[in-house]
């Protein structure tokens, strides 16, 4: 088996997950190979801990390095679009985190530079590639075990005890509800009920620092199916996702990480608690591994994360924010 040399952009929380996850699949060919950081003591530190052979002060660095095979972008999500078209630029592979970027021009560049120079690309969106939710896909989508959707509920609300200079609440670091949670519930949407859309509308309230701080999405699609999707950072949700249809609905808890659904039949009234199978580290290991098999098959995007889908999804979101008026200050 072929190993996969990563690095790693960014050294903050997410990218403490995604390490703590390839640790787990070292077996699989997974090697953190090099980290980059805008500070060399931070990027030793963080080498020390996950064991990386290399550890570089700046980003131009970690990208000029010829053993690293794909580069996982843990950066905020206002420099995405930066930092990608920097390692896209210098030949290098990207696991890009959500949201891929600000807005569907900054995805469409992005998209535009991989295809010309044969990067493979791939977002981050990890429910998708857990193995719950790829079960679920094939029972709903294919199976049809509720017959045909017409209504998928989706919520992502939580209160975080972030202070108040945190970057969600900085306008000027693309924050808000939108890019940070809105995101997880469009892309799950989308991931079910398709990319046909026909109708969308979104309202919001504008809060603290000057930023979106919940928000409202109905979307209508061709198919004559509706989703209803709310995000919100001061108010506790139920997380979940609940899809109802002509013969039965199923609710999944935690969607952003399934470990189990109830899927409830309308003709014999019975529910059944379906459960997956136990992650192997924290969920953040299934969307490095499908990198790796995309990488080892020489594709240049994901069947099940494809670059399209996601400029289109952008494309969502900004048309979401159109709909309340929000723009960043250096759109």
């Amino acid at each position: 088996m072929k190993q996969i040399r990563w690095g790693i952009m960014g050294t903050g929380w997410i990218a403490e997950r995604f390490c703590t996850a390839l640790s787990a699949i070292k077996e699989q060919g997974a090697v953190i190979y090099a980290i980059g950081s805008r500070a060399q003591d931070t990027a030793d530190a963080f080498a020390a801990r996950y064991g990386a052979v290399k550890a570089y002060d700046s980003y131009e660095k970690l990208v000029s390095d010829p053993d690293v095979d794909v580069i996982y972008v843990a950066t905020p999500h206002r420099f995405h679009h930066e930092n990608a078209l920097l390692c896209i630029q210098h030949g290098k592979s990207i696991l890009c985190e959500k949201a891929f970027t600000v807005n569907a021009a900054q995805a469409k560049e992005i998209a535009d530079l991989a295809k010309e120079k044969g990067v493979f690309v791939m977002e981050a969106f990890w429910p998708r590639f857990q193995p719950l939710n790829r079960a679920l896909k094939k029972a709903i989508c294919e199976d049809k075990i509720i017959g045909d959707i017409r209504l998928m509920q989706t919520d992502f609300d939580k209160i975080e005890d972030w202070p108040d200079d945190h970057r969600i609440y900085n306008p000027h670091l693309a924050g808000g509800t939108m890019l940070d949670l809105g995101i997880y519930t469009m892309s799950y949407t989308t991931y079910f009920m398709g990319r046909d859309v026909e109708d969308i509308h979104a309202v919001a309230t504008i809060g603290k620092g000057g930023v979106d701080d919940q928000c409202a999405m109905l979307v209508k699609f061709k198919n004559g199916s509706i989703s209803m999707q709310s995000a919100a950072l001061q108010t506790e949700g139920r997380r979940e996702a609940l899809f109802l249809g002509t013969k039965g609905q199923i609710r999944v808890p935690n969607f952003f990480r399934a470990e189990y659904y109830d899927w409830t039949d309308y003709e014999s009234g019975e529910t059944k608690r379906i459960e997956s199978e136990p992650f192997i580290q924290n969920g953040y290991e299934y969307e490095a591994l499908e990198v790796m098999e995309c990488l080892r098959e020489g594709k240049l995007e994901s069947d099940i994360m494809s670059l399209s889908e996601t400029v289109q999804l952008m494309q969502l979101l900004d048309a979401c924010r159109a709909e309340y008026g929000f723009v960043y200050p250096f759109e």
